[in-house]
């Protein structure tokens, strides 16, 4: 569940805003003036609709004391249409605006539009990173895990989806025992221990990674699971 902190020193908008984001499936917090929210402003904090006229310290200034500690996604509130405002709010890191009075639905829907921005972005990084990541796995062995090609002296060795998934299990924890379970989960998405036909899956496919990469590569631990000797 996400959580949006609401800023609003109106009580009844701020009850209504609250009202709205928890009818949709958000987790609520509320305050009512800028040193609450900094101080309440945390972890957990997913987004802030955010007033700019607030007691003490205003919006603007909490925007940018919030967006210091982390970037975090703002939807200010607005009385005016002024574009000054708009330009102040965007520099000190509001990412939209809206003037009130306003719909629920529409504040609802920025807000989700704001979040859905952020996880674009963080699976964009994500995706970035990955096709940045090259293991070398020793002797002459690469894998390129965004590409998703894996290189044996030189030569391209061709994998299928199953078997590259399970190597690069085995990749990321390198000389680390895998036990069986965890790989049935990680690699063929098992919620639940399934029975003995599912550990003979893996033996098998272990048994075809062996036969294209060698055969000293994989370690069997008997009674638990595999580990990718690197050297």
């Amino acid at each position: 569940m996400q959580r949006v902190l609401v800023v609003e020193d109106d009580l009844v908008i701020a009850d209504a805003i609250a009202r709205r984001l928890e009818k949709e499936g958000f987790a609520v917090d509320v305050v009512h003036d800028g040193r609450t929210a900094v101080d309440t402003f945390g972890d957990a904090t997913d987004a802030l609709v955010l007033d700019v006229m607030l007691p003490g310290i205003d919006g603007l200034e909490v925007c940018r004391r919030v967006q210091a500690v982390r970037p975090v996604p703002v939807l200010m509130l607005t009385a005016r249409a002024d574009e000054t405002d708009r330009l102040i709010g965007l520099g000190v890191g509001a990412d939209d605006y809206l003037t009130k009075p306003f719909s629920p639905r529409e504040m609802v829907a920025r807000v989700r539009a704001l979040l859905r921005r952020v996880e674009r972005a963080e699976e964009l990084a994500r995706l970035r990173a990955e096709r940045a990541h090259r293991l070398d796995l020793g002797d002459g062995l690469l894998m390129d895990v965004g590409g998703r090609r894996v290189e044996l002296a030189g030569q391209e060795v061709h994998l299928t989806r199953t078997e590259f998934d399970l190597l690069h299990a085995l990749a990321r924890r390198p000389g680390d025992v895998v036990g069986r379970e965890r790989l049935l989960t990680e690699v063929w998405d098992w919620a639940e221990p399934p029975g003995g036909n599912a550990s003979r899956t893996i033996d098998t496919h272990v048994k075809v990674l062996r036969r294209k990469l060698g055969t000293e590569r994989i370690r069997t631990v008997h009674g638990v699971g595999y580990a990718l000797d690197v050297p």
